[in-house]
């Protein structure tokens, strides 16, 4: 599939944003003005932007724990996504979900979820709203390798199959299901030899290869418009930080030194860079140009959040559904 100029440049800054936003994240998180929980998603960002990228504002997406970089892909605005991160009533839930609850509905983010494999059986609840109201839109779900061990995965995966659901099911395997290497929570070496058994196609790709997430996912988006079904795609990355910022020695208990260098190496946004200056279709000036821009767009997030207030103590209960 041939990539046009502007959708390569797309792809490049949408990683960027992303990552100068997760880096920005480390430090707000050290100086204690995020509270909660925050996974980075800094290493994966080739991932969030090739599904993206070709997707329409009215398709969906279903998000995880780490989410940050799924959301900005899909056009999440960056100050009440902060603000959300702050804890105030700005953000996106008002303050009330954090990190790990970014939604928009009405750019179809479904959400991230706090629990892993959360957002598959909502991506296959969209996807039967999908068929039901016979648009062409279509679902695309993340979730890490850990979570494609639930129970959630396999009924979602199977229901999707069965009634040729809209469905794009995007397994980020970053090697570790919180401190569990994939050698030690699976027998199989690649996830997507599971779309076998619900009769869908299943591809592994390298997840740290933007093109090659881009091409994979829109070829599975044109299949599901088309009415012929789900796709499960696996692709291989790795997280640079922690399970999440805390972690200690981020994650160096049960990961090597030389196993994260190792990764660090294939960086998906420098790998990208250099195939993009070799072509002439980026230049050194065009890249501080691009940082410098997206910098002054976190840094007017961060004072947007900053100078918001809290929620009230009155609004506790507004927006939360309480079950008795």
């Amino acid at each position: 599939m041939e990539t046009s100029k502007e959708r390569l440049m797309e792809l490049y800054s949408t990683m960027v944003k992303i990552r100068l936003f997760e880096e920005r994240i480390v430090d707000l998180y050290a100086r204690g003005l995020v509270p909660g929980l925050a996974h980075l998603y800094i290493g994966e960002e080739a991932v969030a932007a090739g599904a993206c990228a070709g997707l329409r504002r009215d398709d969906y997406i279903t998000s995880t724990h780490r989410g940050h970089g799924h959301v900005i892909a899909k056009g999440a605005d960056l100050k009440p996504m902060m603000a959300e991160l702050f804890g105030k009533r700005t953000g996106y839930c008002k303050g009330k979900g954090g990190s790990m609850h970014i939604a928009d509905m009405s750019i179809g983010i479904l959400g991230a979820n706090g629990i892993a494999g959360g957002g598959i059986p909502i991506a296959a609840g969209a996807g039967l709203s999908i068929k039901l109201r016979k648009t062409d839109q279509v679902a695309v779900c993340f979730f890490g390798d850990g979570a494609s061990n639930n129970g959630t995965f396999h009924e979602s995966l199977n229901l999707a199959s069965l009634h040729k659901l809209p469905v794009i099911f995007v397994c980020e395997n970053n090697q570790y299901g919180i401190s569990l290497s994939q050698a030690r929570h699976q027998a199989i070496k690649d996830i997507a030899v599971r779309a076998t058994g619900y009769d869908m196609p299943g591809v592994v790709v390298d997840g740290n290869d933007v093109i090659e997430v881009h091409t994979t996912v829109s070829k599975a988006v044109g299949r599901a418009r088309a009415g012929e079904g789900p796709t499960l795609i696996e692709c291989k990355t790795y997280r640079w930080r922690g399970h999440h910022e805390g972690d200690p020695n981020q994650g160096r208990r049960y990961r090597t030194v030389e196993e994260i260098e190792e990764w660090k190496k294939k960086d998906p946004i420098k790998r990208f860079a250099g195939k993009l200056l070799e072509e002439k279709i980026l230049t050194r000036k065009r890249i501080s140009s691009l940082e410098a821009k997206i910098t002054e767009e976190i840094d007017q997030a961060v004072a947007y959040a900053d100078q918001s207030p809290f929620p009230a103590v009155e609004e506790m209960y507004e927006d939360v559904l309480l079950t008795r």
